[in-house]
């Protein structure tokens, strides 16, 4: 009889424990959820050619399930961009690779769009650096970084010698790096 009296008792803290928990994760996904659709709202109402869904998706791909604040969102917006940057570049470093065969026109297209990352990367390790120190002028290599995707998505058009996957991802950076640039244009 007393044994089946701690059973119970330990069942009843488990299932309270579990509920608790619960609870608090979806609450703190709900506080990330409010603010990102707060902030996507506004950035796209700036910038109209950043989609607003792309804007929700990406930053709660990043913020998983974990409640942020703004300054937080800001930093997981950048860090979301440097990856993808970082990733275009190996992609495109690939590419050069496979370049037996490849036309000279796109080739030279790819060697440019590698150097342009090359340099936005930087910029943007510098930006996230003085971000995280909250120093000002941080959004210059987010810019850097916007003007990197923009110029190799131009320069692949102007031969029309664009790469489908490089296309797509010439775009996600530039809507990443609008989304960073919202959060300089937010202090």
């Amino acid at each position: 009889m007393r044994v089946s009296i701690i059973f119970f008792l330990l069942i009843i803290q488990l299932f309270l424990f579990l509920s608790f928990n619960m609870g608090s994760s979806s609450s703190n996904n709900c506080c990330s959820r409010n603010l990102i659709e707060e902030v996507c709202k506004n950035f796209t109402q700036v910038d109209p050619h950043l989609r607003y869904k792309f804007c929700i998706d990406s930053l709660e791909a990043g913020t998983g399930s974990r409640c942020v604040n703004r300054t937080e969102l800001g930093l997981i917006a950048l860090k979301l961009l440097l990856n993808n940057a970082t990733d275009t570049q190996c992609y495109i470093k690939q590419l050069l690779g496979k370049s037996k065969g490849l036309n000279p026109i796109i080739q030279s297209n790819l060697e440019t769009c590698l150097e342009l990352y090359l340099s936005g990367i930087f910029g943007l390790k510098e930006a996230i650096r003085a971000y995280e120190s909250s120093r000002y002028g941080w959004d210059l290599g987010v810019s850097s970084m916007l003007w990197s995707g923009a110029r190799c998505k131009d320069s692949m058009k102007v031969n029309k010698g664009a790469i489908p996957p490089l296309k797509k991802r010439n775009n996600d950076i530039i809507h990443l790096s609008s989304i960073g640039i919202g959060f300089a244009s937010d202090e």
